[in-house]
């Protein structure tokens, strides 16, 4: 939800190998923003912020179904945004939910719905009703 689902129409629309082959293709254009991406810099200002005192303390992750080589964009994204995160996760398209219930986040948002379901279980998660994976039929 941090970049536009782009990647995701592809995905859908070709499968996997496709998917692969754009994003290797396009590894040096940033993705484009995502309905979150402001959130993402606010948490990150306030971080830098918080290195001035003990007394708050955030802690970001990236959780995607990307897998290698397709993750390099998205490193490459957040290295052109200059926002720095704490943890990145590449699953490969693996559950969500058991990463999330080690991670112990505060809170997760995806914009799919089977995704929002395994992670719910371990943590508050918000669904963002965004992009192709939630036009209706």
């Amino acid at each position: 939800m941090l970049f536009s689902d782009e990647a995701e129409q592809m995905f859908q629309a070709q499968g996997l190998p496709a998917f692969v082959e754009h994003e290797v293709g396009k590894k040096e254009l940033p993705l484009m923003n995502g309905p979150l991406k402001p959130l993402l810099e606010a948490l990150h200002k306030l971080q830098k912020l918080s290195h001035d005192t003990t007394r708050m303390r955030i802690r970001t992750a990236l959780v995607t179904a990307r897998s290698a080589p397709a993750h390099e964009r998205t490193i490459r994204t957040l290295m052109a945004w200059n926002i720095e995160i704490d943890e990145a996760m590449f699953l490969g398209g693996l559950d969500k939910g058991p990463f999330l219930g080690k991670f112990e986040p505060d809170f997760f948002f995806d914009d799919q719905i089977g995704h929002c379901e395994s992670a719910r279980v371990v943590t508050a998660t918000g669904h963002v009703p965004s992009g192709i994976s939630n036009a209706s039929s």
